[in-house]
This record gives structure tokens, sequence and C-alpha cells, in this order.
């Protein structure tokens, strides 16, 4: 069974790895014996990440600043990767923000800057790594969505947009690289109480979020590790073009 979900040999590359969500998938991978790369725009969190993911195993892990908003920093963040690995196994788009505007107040800036960072990263790297997936006939692409990816709010429209975007992504480019053992799937997060809503969200909002989970709680960052690890080893094989929605129920909750 441990064979499974082990990572040993590979090498894991995290955007928006610095912190929170990206974090905790980048030590799960590292604890299943991944070599791991992580990425964000903060070469000091990304030191200090680096050494928490690594902390006790015996494990590389490398980092590099890059803006994924930037088309050019991400096609440098796979070369580097490339150059500095000779390989990338499994890619995790986890980079992202939001800008709160209402539809009749979203202005151009915030509209293209988070379309480019949300969505577009994910395709040029997505694109500039496959190549030598197919190549060795294995890959493993996760993209992170969001529960507004399937649903909404108020005021959300370029994030929801841009998170539904990502799952219609996946289900073609799964289609896309099938035939080459590299599967494309999204994991779409709920309420989970890491930098970015905690920065965008009242204390109001945080504890109505709370309230719409079966669990009536946030989510903590280690427990999206398992659902990453599962995507990105052979126990998740034959997954692909799907969204693993892990929201504590708050899509259950209807009514």
């Amino acid at each position: 069974m441990n064979k499974l979900f082990d990572l040993s040999g590979r090498v894991a590359l995290v955007t928006g790895g610095s912190k929170g969500l990206g974090k905790a998938m980048a030590r799960g991978f590292a604890e299943a014996g991944a070599n791991v790369m992580i990425a964000s725009r903060s070469e000091e969190e990304l030191r200090a990440a680096s050494m928490v993911i690594g902390a006790g195993l015996n494990t590389r892990v490398e980092w590099m600043a890059a803006d994924m908003a930037d088309r050019k920093q991400t096609q440098a963040l796979a070369d580097a990767a490339m150059s500095r690995f000779g390989r990338v196994d499994v890619l995790v788009n986890n980079a992202g923000s939001n800008a709160p505007e209402a539809i009749d107040a979203v202005t151009d800036e915030n509209w293209d800057r988070i379309l480019e960072l949300n969505l577009s990263s994910c395709m040029s790297l997505t694109r500039a790594l496959v190549p030598q997936m197919k190549e060795r006939r294995w890959g493993r692409v996760i993209h992170i969505s969001s529960v507004l990816g399937l649903g909404g709010k108020r005021g959300r429209n370029i994030y929801c947009a841009t998170k539904s975007a990502l799952i219609g992504l996946a289900r073609a480019s799964a289609l896309d690289l099938g035939a080459f053992n590299v599967t494309v799937n999204c994991i779409a997060p709920g309420p989970f109480l890491t930098d970015l809503p905690g920065r965008v969200l009242s204390d109001a909002e945080k504890e109505a979020f709370a309230g719409k989970t079966a669990l009536g709680r946030w989510g903590r960052p280690e427990e999206l590790m398992g659902t990453a690890l599962l995507l990105a080893s052979e126990a998740g094989s034959y997954i692909t073009g799907t969204t693993i929605l892990v929201d504590g129920g708050v899509l259950a909750n209807t009514l």
C-alpha cells in the first residue's frame, strides 16, 4: 500500500509554495520521498519555507522567486526547474490571488492581472513542462481551483471566472495527455484559512464561511496534503480530467 503513495525519485514543482496550501502540499510530497521545488514572489518566505519543507527529511528542496503574473518569469521558472533537476514529474499550479469587485466595478487592471496569475500562468507552465512528461510517459498536473469555481459569491467575479476556467482546462488537457500516461486534475478547496482569505475577508465573513461547512470550521492546510498526494502518485493513476472537492461540505449545504 505504501508504494502507491511513494514519490521517491520524483520531482515536484509547486507554485505559491512558500506558505499556506502550497507549502503544505510541498511538505507532503517531500515526506513521500519527492525532491521539491517551490516558487513565489518572496525570496525571504521561500527561504524559510524550504527549511520547513525539508526539515528532518533526506530530500532536496529548491526554490526560486518568480511572479506568475509575468509570462517571462513563468517560463524562466520552468527552465530553472529543468536545469536544476533535469525533470519535473508533478506540477502543482497553486499560485493565485483575488481582487473582490462587483461586476460593474471590475477594473481592466485587476481583470488582466488576476487572469494572468490564476489561469494563464497555469496554461503556460503546463505547456512548458508536459513535453518532457510525455517523453517519459509519466506525469501529474494538478491545478488548484476552488469551491468558488463550482459555485459563486458576490463580488468574486474575476476569481470565480478563473477558477471555473481551470476546471475546463484540466478536462481538455487530460484528453490531450492521457495517451502519454500524464494525468491532469483539479483540486477545489473550500474554506482553508490561509493568507489570502485572511487578508480579503472580514471577521464576519470568516465566521459565515465556517458556518456553511458541514464540519462547522475552516480547513487546515495540512488537510489538503492527502488529496494532493493521491493525485500526484500511482494511487491516482486512473484519475484524470476531474475535480476533487475538498470543502468540508460547503457545496452540500445548498439550502
